[in-house]
């Protein structure tokens, strides 16, 4: 497996299990993505089965877990399925849902480890789009009493270091860490969920946790004088036929054994790697956490996403357009119905999760040249965002099987900034990042046109991808030879 390659599944891979919080039956199916897909749910059993980006700005709620939300649309418990992708070095992924949990099986991350496992991984032609950490980032809320810090690490991976302290005699202070992303199956993935007695008392006699099982978390008891009678009573209310549950001397009750001396520590560990997936980058950089829980994770993921946009807008946009472009100009005509002196892209470098970027080497010999001006050769702004266009269109129709068979329409776009002029010996860089998911084939889009690192325009632009009508053998050959 080359790390600096993004990945896919082999197949489609499917788990059934119970929500936590409704306890209705739920089927979890992981399908294969194309290059740049990024991790996205689709609730299928919503009319238009609408899809949310696993993104940290789509985070509306941590209790219990970590849940996304676009407009009515929910999806809860996404961390130890989204720990599994990201710890296993998928990149690109649909999650189909069937309901509006994801499962919550044991309460590890093993089920969703295995389940990916069983249909293997696909090699993708794209470069990873790793976020290296080059300076210190911190993170706190003292409410909450979570601290959490990256810092740049020699070693180009992932490292996560983490302290749990509840102030409490049975759990105390426990550390995990994990330096090899290889670690993740056998020493994290196992891990399960934990909740103290009291808390599952509540939450259980509330009705927020239906599909709650004494087998799918650890359960830790504090309190002195807990009677057998409030145990029995406790499994009848999660519907367990325990005749007797009793408290260990660790703490821990007799329904279930820890797999590690911290298995608390390492499982907090597991919901730091699938909160930090909402990034939307593989992450290089070594990450330490103190109390952390899910508001702490995904405000840092918020953090980390701040500070690349930060970094973006003071460095400007350097690409090395010398690279081997993903698309060069005889795919690019494959996919766009655009040919000379319409066709304004000369190589598309790279897609990612929501992003794609383009080159357009603008030379002396195109035709616009010979009146726009006389002696002062500049690029029309109008064909500068024509080609900005069309690198969208590329973005978009690489979502599809058969980009051929379809056709972009602009529908708007707004905020355009022409920042300088575009002559001759210029190579225009392009990078557009998507700004909502794509519903409906409808497309909207964030797009900069850089020269030497430096903006020349910018515009956000809504088009839509249509259907044509099926071609002809003919004519589909006639295409594939043009």
């Amino acid at each position: 497996m080359n790390p600096d390659k993004q990945h896919t599944l082999k197949g489609s891979a499917t788990v059934k299990g119970v929500g936590l919080h409704t306890g209705e039956p739920v089927t979890l199916t992981l399908r294969p993505a194309p290059i740049g897909h990024g991790y996205k749910f689709q609730r299928t059993d919503i009319e238009g089965e609408p899809i949310i980006a696993a993104d940290a700005d789509l985070v509306v709620s941590t209790e219990r877990g970590t849940t996304l939300g676009k407009g009515d649309v929910r999806v809860n418990t996404t961390e130890h399925v989204l720990a599994a992708l990201y710890a296993l070095g998928v990149d690109n992924c649909l999650l189909q849902l069937s309901g509006p949990e994801v499962p919550i099986m044991d309460g590890s991350a093993l089920p969703f480890v295995l389940a990916i496992e069983s249909v293997g991984l696909e090699e993708q032609n794209a470069a990873r789009d790793w976020y290296v950490l080059k300076e210190p980032i911190w993170f706190e809320t003292k409410e909450k009493g979570t601290e959490m810090l990256g810092v740049p690490t020699p070693a180009g991976e992932l490292r996560l270091t983490v302290m749990v302290d509840y102030n409490s005699p049975v759990l105390g202070t426990q550390h995990a860490s994990m330096y090899r992303a290889e670690e993740f199956k056998d020493e994290i993935a196992p891990c399960r969920t934990f909740v103290f007695l009291r808390e599952l008392e509540q939450l259980a006699k509330a009705g927020l946790i239906k599909g709650g099982d004494l087998n799918n978390a650890i359960v830790l008891e504090d309190r002195e004088g807990t009677t057998k009678d409030q145990l029995k009573d406790l499994a009848k209310t999660l519907g367990r036929p325990y005749e007797e549950v009793e408290i260990r001397r660790n703490g821990v009750l007799n329904t279930t054994d820890l797999k590690f001396f911290n298995e608390p520590a390492r499982h907090k560990l597991l919901d730091i790697v699938g909160d930090l997936a909402l990034v939307g980058r593989p992450i290089k950089g070594h990450i330490l956490a103190a109390r952390p829980g899910h508001f702490g994770n995904t405000s840092f993921a918020k953090r980390i996403k701040e500070m690349m946009r930060e970094e973006r807008k003071a460095a400007g946009f350097y690409y090395d357009v010398t690279k081997e472009p993903l698309y060069d100009v005889n795919a690019i005509s494959r996919m766009l119905p655009h040919r000379y002196p319409f066709l304004l892209i000369d190589k598309i470098m790279e897609i990612t999760g929501d992003t794609i970027v383009g080159v357009k080497n603008v030379t002396m010999n195109e035709p616009q040249f010979t009146g726009h001006f006389p002696g002062n050769p500049v690029m029309p702004g109008v064909l500068q965002l024509e080609a900005m266009a069309q690198v969208g269109g590329i973005f978009a129709l690489s979502k599809v099987e058969d980009p051929e068979n379809y056709t972009t329409y602009f529908l708007k776009i707004d905020g355009v900034r022409f920042k300088r002029k575009v002559v001759p010996g210029d190579t225009l860089v392009f990078r557009l990042e998507l700004l909502t998911p794509i519903r409906r084939g409808i497309v909207h889009m964030k797009g900069v046109a850089y020269v030497g690192g430096q903006p020349a325009v910018e515009a956000e632009m809504m088009a839509q991808i249509a259907r044509d009508k099926a071609p002809t053998e003919v004519a589909r050959k006639a295409n594939v030879e043009a």
